[in-house]
């Protein structure tokens, strides 16, 4: 009998661990959730690096190396995240080749402090995939407008992106648009489009919590029975815009060169509400082509007791239509919302990342 995770990957859905650690990579740990949870690919982003080269658990000896070699912190860390993201592509290449690119996946996200610039984040871009030199790494571009242009030119060079940190269906509607924009270009220089690969990551529990948080603060009965529905809504139609934008005929075109379909990525499905069941951002999100990054401990909550339907989301686009407009009834601006949410992201991972460069300034420091 099939466990949870197992039926989630039946029914269409990646299953992806939003972690990453050396120690994870080199005790095999990594590698035996293969098999044992139906991990298919990571994700990474300077909040999880924080974490784990802040413990210092198997990075000593790296970081004496860079210490002695006169490195800064940013070179630091650059040599230390390429190496942790190039060892796990290598846990996961089986992976990657027998699912001809579809998973194995592991993704290293340009410095946050770069989101709205976007001339450095194609040259990060571009340095960051050349070091880590493995074909299964995805870089991922934060789909800020800044980030947009730089998505299209980073797929026209044939490298493989995850779009991190979209809220809102119009944000993802351009994101696709960069996506298929950079494809074309790609095809045009005579890029193999089969070997492209990109996800656009939909962030989930946020959208809840802010727009929760406003809900209570009418405290009206119609406001409070809304509660803990606009992120499912939210998730729910951004699906149903994949399945509108990669049926149109310009995109048909491309796919018979061989394109392939940017997939959607839920992101941030770990329930920050105790009150609601800790596998809801996951069971209620399933369909094809699908993939969904997961804290290990919502992975885990899912694998001990996780209800895996066949699709939770396809006949769900009007209820999730009209929670949106219920809660725009409320007075509760969505375009506000998600707005407020992508700049507060970019914000978290810049303070992420400020904290990586002192403890590894300082780890350097201790070192010498």
């Amino acid at each position: 009998m099939s466990n949870p995770l197992e039926q989630l990957a039946a029914n269409g859905v990646s299953i992806w661990l939003d972690d990453l650690s050396r120690t994870r990579i080199q005790s095999g740990a990594l590698a035996s959730l293969i098999g044992s949870r139906s991990v298919s690919g990571v994700t990474t982003n300077p909040t999880i690096f924080a974490g784990s080269i802040g413990k210092g658990e198997g990075y000593s000896e790296q970081v004496s190396e860079l210490a002695h070699a006169g490195a800064t912190a940013a070179e630091a860390i650059f040599e230390i995240t390429t190496k942790d993201v190039a060892d796990a592509c290598d846990v996961f290449a089986e992976v990657y080749s027998t699912s001809n690119g579809f998973d194995g996946r592991v993704s290293i996200e340009v410095e946050p402090g770069l989101a709205n610039e976007t001339a450095q984040t194609v040259v990060q871009a571009k340095e960051l995939f050349a070091k880590v030199n493995r074909e299964n790494v995805m870089i991922k571009i934060p789909a800020t407008k800044a980030g947009l242009a730089a998505i299209t030119e980073v797929i026209a060079n044939g490298i493989s992106v995850n779009v991190t940190l979209i809220f809102s269906l119009q944000r993802y509607r351009e994101v696709i648009a960069a996506y298929q924009a950079g494809i074309a270009l790609a095809k045009s220089s005579g890029h193999d489009l089969s070997k492209i690969h990109s996800v656009a990551s939909f962030f989930v529990s946020r959208v809840d919590t802010e727009i929760d948080k406003r809900l209570v603060v009418l405290g009206t009965p119609e406001a409070i029975a809304l509660k803990s529905k606009a992120a499912l809504a939210n998730a729910r139609l951004a699906y149903e815009v994949f399945e509108q934008e990669f049926t149109t005929p310009a995109w048909a075109e491309l796919a018979s060169a061989g394109a392939n379909r940017q997939r959607p990525l839920m992101a941030s499905t770990g329930v920050k509400d105790p009150a609601l069941s800790d596998t809801l951002y996951v069971t209620e999100l399933v369909a094809p082509e699908l993939v969904n990054t997961m804290p290990e401990k919502t992975m885990e909550a899912v694998f001990d007791h996780g209800l895996v339907p066949v699709n939770s989301i396809q006949a769900h686009y009007q209820d999730s239509l009209d929670v949106l407009a219920a809660i725009e009834a409320q007075g509760i601006s969505y375009d506000e919302v998600t707005e407020l949410l992508e700049n507060e992201g970019v914000d978290k991972f810049i303070v992420s990342w400020n904290e990586l460069v002192a403890s590894v300034a300082a780890a350097l420091e201790n070192a010498k």
